[in-house]
């Protein structure tokens, strides 16, 4: 009961110092909300807490071992921002929040929550559009594996391995900004600056974190997807997909990945069509390709055969 109690006080003192407006603590099955919170934004708040509700796993001790797409059965949590950022975008959908225009930290996208979460939910939204969103949802609700399984099969291990941590990190660097941000209002003038330059440190980790995770989601979905390819009509849903992932990007000054990797990748997909147009292999494409240099070839030489022949003419003239 101690324990329990400390862990409701940590709870009030979370809400208060505004690193989260609202919390769901699973050892009595309550929601706390920030003392400060707009009336208007409390509807959000709830249901994104209550999705929180639904998805809890408990051991026989009431313990919890799992919540969603985030595993507490090992002494270290896993996949905190994956799943508060899925739980985020369900909330988002059912209460109709439309997209909007943000930028944090020098990153601009569209997103349809703005106000919270909004860089997780910006890579999760990816994730939705790759994977699938009806499985992210329902491995969200259910706490299941099978996101995570289509994912690695989407990519590789490592590869989900490595935006999972990501997304954590963002999270917990954005907390830490916060519990600076909390500092700053008593602190002196040369400990604000120091807290200051933190606080830009972070700022910067999380923009590089973010768009080498962005980069990571896209070249390892779509260097797979692109061996995959069998049939013409592959190549175009493979074209049109990666044409449209434009639509969940992330940006910033001078990012030019996506359009760099896109070119590349249309180059290989013409090649790639070619082979499939003409048989299904290199070598039918190697075939087509000789016999229409040795026609351009020999066309040429009979072009230079009647210059020779009409400058003799000329000279004999």
């Amino acid at each position: 009961y101690l324990l329990d109690f400390l862990d409701w006080i940590c709870i009030k003192l979370k809400c208060k110092n505004g690193m989260s407006e609202a919390n769901y603590f699973y050892k009595n099955t309550s929601i706390y909300f920030n003392e400060k919170i707009d009336i208007a934004d409390i509807e959000e708040f709830a249901v994104h807490e209550c999705i929180h509700y639904i998805q809890e796993i408990k051991d026989k001790k009431n313990n919890l071992i799992r919540m969603g797409l985030c595993d507490h059965s090992d002494f270290k949590v896993y996949g905190l921002g994956l799943n508060e950022a899925s739980v985020q975008l369900m909330a988002s959908k059912v209460i109709g929040i439309k997209n909007d225009f943000v930028k944090y930290f020098g990153i601009s996208f569209e997103t349809n929550s703005p106000s919270y979460y909004p860089l997780e939910c910006c890579l999760a939204n990816q994730l939705a559009y790759l994977i699938g969103e009806d499985i992210l949802f329902e491995s969200t609700i259910n706490s299941n594996d099978n996101f995570k399984n289509k994912f690695i099969e989407s990519t590789s291990i490592k590869t989900f391995l490595c935006v999972q941590s990501a997304l954590d990190s963002i999270l917990y660097a954005e907390e830490d900004i916060i519990k600076l941000n909390n500092k700053m209002i008593e602190s002196t003038k040369d400990r604000c600056d120091n807290i200051i330059r933190k606080i830009e440190e972070l700022k910067n980790e999380i923009m590089l974190t973010f768009l080498r995770t962005q980069n990571l989601i896209i070249s390892s979905y779509f260097n797979t997807a692109f061996n995959k390819i069998s049939t013409l009509e592959d190549v175009e849903k493979y074209r049109r997909k990666l044409y449209n992932f434009k639509d969940y990007l992330g940006s910033t000054d001078g990012y030019t990945f996506y359009h760099d990797y896109y070119v590349e990748q249309m180059a290989k997909l013409e090649h790639k069509y070619n082979i499939l147009e003409n048989g299904g292999n290199e070598t039918a494409l190697d075939v087509k390709n000789k016999k229409e240099n040795l026609f351009i070839s020999l066309l040429k030489k009979i072009k230079d055969l009647f210059i020779k022949k009409d400058t003799n003419m000329q000279e004999s003239k």
